[in-house]
């Protein structure tokens, strides 16, 4: 996605919802009030520059809020939790990077809330529209993640100024999307928030089923972004317990639209009279980059019938999958559809739910038959990918899901022999998208390239370990290579700090704050220590 910031600035234009920034806000180059009228700088710029105070630490990192009547969001019970872990936090710098990072989706990327306009939804459906931050368009997977941020301050709520109907926004535009295009990764605003459309990346796309260009902003089937529905859906679920309200608008009809969507990619590339099978997906692009379209007409590589998982085209960094079943998006495909037929079985759609925990059993099955594979140093791990023919991908990408992130969403523990004997792969050299240097040493990927180590993949390794020094020492590489600019970068030279892709990439930013909290709750007196 880092490819397309330069082309969306033009176009975009914030605003809240009422009540919760009551003063109205135009994009300048500095924050005035001119006639009660707010003019926020535009944060793309602004993320760029150094801002004062900076921390008083070693690595004086800026500060990057907006003024709080250029958030997109104001939500009380994050500025709360931020002075709480200013108590918490003894590293100045540390303080700082979670400061900065935590509210950073609701500081920036809220782009447009509001209810539906009686003719594309009902008037009482919430809609939250949220960008990746540098890109106006939302990311079903990037969305779903910025809100995973918060969800530990979530809790029941009916006001339409609450984080739950941030969330229950999400779900409901989530829902429209997938229901119509469960094929598409990416999207413009609804038509009730009017507006402007940004440049669409598909122009030279030529995909089956044909997209609506008014709607879609990318049409690149990513198995995960269907999880990530999935895992939005659960995650309000379970802070909140409000099953009722997923009756209430389109819901039903988005499950009911990625498992049939899903189903149809069950099978092989071939009949079984060898004639070459129908797909329900083809995708092609006009292109230098081999990562950015599908070989054998827009088929992708082929694929063994009856493995048990589903093809997925591209990887959640919206590359082309080599193989196209995709062991992590099969992982939390298979645990957020079992995860969710709770919710239709609260919903009294007890056939429907049944059916979502039968296929969630059987991509398991199909992904520890076929995903586990043996290598020659690492003994018995899981493959980044397969095809069911017995070539396998023994890589990791930073994206989530990854292989090293399969903790985090729980598909296995993590102490299961398998995933630590995977996890030991990934973290080695023998992992080929493992950079290494004296700036930062973490996975990456072929979406930026060799040299360039995602912090993503950093905040993981916290995520996802017990050990203490492990997880202090990927502390200290990430307060001390963000450039001084204080915001976790999409990726970074393991050579040159001073070298990085994106300035404002929102989901990275929450993974950090989500990561921090998750210390305080597991291992406080980390939090307790100087990373100077």
């Amino acid at each position: 996605m880092w490819t397309l910031w330069l082309l969306w600035l033009s176009s975009i234009s914030l605003s809240s919802a009422e009540g919760v920034n009551p003063k109205p806000k135009v994009w300048s180059s500095q924050t005035t009030i001119v006639d009660d009228e707010v003019h926020c700088p535009d944060y793309s710029s602004f993320a760029y520059s150094n801002h004062t105070p900076a921390s008083v630490g070693r690595f004086q990192l800026s500060y990057q809020r907006p003024a709080p009547a250029c958030r997109t969001f104001n939500l009380s019970e994050v500025e709360e939790t931020i002075l709480t872990m200013k108590r918490a936090i003894r590293d100045p710098d540390l303080f700082r990077l979670f400061e900065n990072c935590f509210p950073n989706t609701l500081d920036t990327a809220i782009a447009w809330r509001g209810k539906g306009d009686g003719e594309h939804g009902r008037k009482t459906e919430e809609l939250t529209f949220i960008t990746t931050g540098d890109i106006n368009a939302m990311w079903l997977r990037d969305s779903a993640n910025q809100l995973q941020s918060y969800r530990s301050l979530l809790r029941a709520n009916a006001s339409s100024h609450s984080l739950a109907s941030l969330f229950r926004g999400a779900i409901n535009l989530q829902a429209r999307y997938v229901a119509s295009h469960p094929h598409c990764n990416a999207f413009h605003a609804p038509p009730e928030a009017d507006l402007a459309l940004p440049f669409t990346s598909g122009m030279n796309d030529y995909i089956t089923p044909s997209p609506e260009p008014s709607v879609v902003f990318e049409c690149k089937y990513e198995l995960d972004s269907l999880a990530a529905f999935l895992q939005l859906s659960h995650d309000y679920f379970a802070g909140t317990g409000d099953a009722a309200f997923f009756g209430k608008h389109r819901w039903l009809e988005a499950v009911g639209a990625l498992v049939n969507a899903t189903a149809d990619l069950l099978g092989g590339t071939y009949s079984r009279d060898g004639s070459v099978a129908y797909s329900s997906y083809l995708f092609q692009r006009t292109t230098s980059s081999a990562y950015e379209t599908l070989g054998n007409g827009g088929l992708g590589a082929p694929v063994k019938e009856g493995t048990g998982m589903v093809r997925s085209a591209f990887r959640p960094s919206d590359d082309a999958c080599t193989f196209q079943l995709f062991v992590p998006a099969n992982m939390m495909f298979s645990r957020y559809l079992g995860l969710c037929a709770d919710i239709a079985d609260k919903l009294g759609k007890r056939g429907m739910a049944r059916s979502m925990r039968r296929f969630s059993a059987s991509i398991k099955a199909g992904i520890e038959k076929h995903g586990r594979v043996n290598h020659r140093l690492y003994g018995k791990i899981y493959a980044y990918e397969v095809d069911g023919y017995g070539s396998f991908n023994a890589m990791d990408d930073a994206n989530i899901p990854s292989l090293l992130s399969a903790p985090m969403f729980g598909y296995v523990d993590r102490n299961d022999p398998i995933y630590l004997s995977t996890r030991r792969f990934v973290l080695s050299k023998d992992n080929p998208y493992f950079m290494f240097g004296p700036v930062i040493n973490s996975t990456g990927g072929p979406h930026v390239g060799p040299g360039m180590a995602w912090p993503m993949s950093l905040i993981v390794r916290i995520l996802t370990t017990d050990d203490d020094a492990e997880i202090v020492e990927s502390l200290k590489q990430l307060l001390s290579s963000t450039n001084g600019l204080g915001l976790i970068h999409e990726s970074i030279n393991t050579h040159d700090q001073s070298v990085w892709t994106r300035q404002w990439f929102s989901w990275a930013n929450g993974l950090f704050g989500q990561m921090i909290l998750d210390l305080r709750e597991r291992k406080p007196y980390l939090l307790t220590l100087s990373y100077q």
